[in-house]
């Protein structure tokens, strides 16, 4: 299932890259897809580089020692020796919502913090599939994998809005096909974006449990993430709301149908099954 979540990532990404191009070529032609390339670099370059340093200050984390939180310090350090990573810088937002996220261009610069309200209703156990689901985002390059398609969907945003107001190639642009890039490539951009990052956060729930071995604690966790989340959404942006193991805007469990489409996170309910589905394949090995 790993693996097929992968490449299903991947696929998406390659579609959305698809998707930008023949936005440039329709609103001006090889100028226009020679713009759109460039704005995609140059976005991507941005986030890669400064993304793992946004989300920490979007979320007030501050960098915390191992005298202050040794039970912390533990679980990530036997969790990344098992996975032979690096150890990550580790931080704690004041948030008194419960939740968690990993952030960081590679491994080796990777951040993982948790808030207040996480390690106040968790006990060791559930704490520990949290975070062996957080330092699997960091393992599988998820944070890079999110802002590529972060970066792209901005690009097809920034694109067609620039295209509407300043117009394309009056050679070749189409007016009818401006209208349709303005209104659509970027709810497409969006609709791929966000199925990029539910396939990430199905990966990091496998991986994550997998690494923990112990199925079972990660949907224990997420149960009470989710009941948490809806009594009290937290104060942060939604352009990092993808970096949370459960969205802190709204619960995974209410999405259904379209409005799924436009979710961050997969429902936690069908988070919970998979887990569940591994936990029995485990169990039967």
């Amino acid at each position: 299932m790993i693996g097929i979540n992968r490449v299903k990532s991947w696929l998406l990404i390659a579609a959305m890259g698809g998707l930008f191009v023949l936005v440039g070529a329709a609103l001006g032609g090889r100028g226009g897809a020679t713009t759109a390339l460039v704005l995609a670099l140059a976005f991507n370059a941005a986030m890669y580089w400064f993304s793992g340093s946004i989300a920490v200050r979007a979320t007030r984390s501050r960098p915390v020692s191992e005298q202050e939180y040794p039970e912390l310090y533990r679980i990530v350090r036997e969790l990344t020796a098992e996975r032979g990573l690096p150890m990550p810088e580790i931080y704690v937002s004041d948030m008194l919502q419960p939740n968690a996220f990993a952030t960081g261009r590679n491994p080796r610069n990777a951040k993982v913090a948790v808030t207040r309200g996480i390690l106040q209703i968790l006990d060791q156990r559930e704490l520990r599939g949290v975070l062996a689901h957080e330092l699997s985002h960091v393992a599988n390059r998820d944070i890079l994998v999110s802002s590529i398609a972060a970066a792209i969907g901005m690009s097809i945003t920034f694109l067609a809005r620039f295209a509407l107001f300043f117009g394309g190639d009056e050679e070749r642009g189409n007016p009818l096909a401006l209208l349709v890039a303005w209104l659509l490539a970027p709810l497409a951009a969006m609709i791929i974006q966000m199925a990029v990052s539910r396939s990430r956060e199905y990966q990091a729930d496998e991986s994550g449990a997998l690494l923990s071995r112990d199925p079972e604690a990660l949907p224990s966790a997420l149960r009470q993430l989710a009941q948490a989340t809806r009594r009290a959404p937290a104060p942060v942006s939604p352009a990092e709301a993808h970096l949370f193991i459960m969205n802190p805007l709204r619960a995974g469990a209410a999405a259904r149908g379209l409005v799924t489409l436009f979710s961050t996170h997969p429902p936690t309910e069908d988070r919970i099954a998979r887990l569940e589905e591994i936990r029995r394949r485990l169990a039967g090995a």
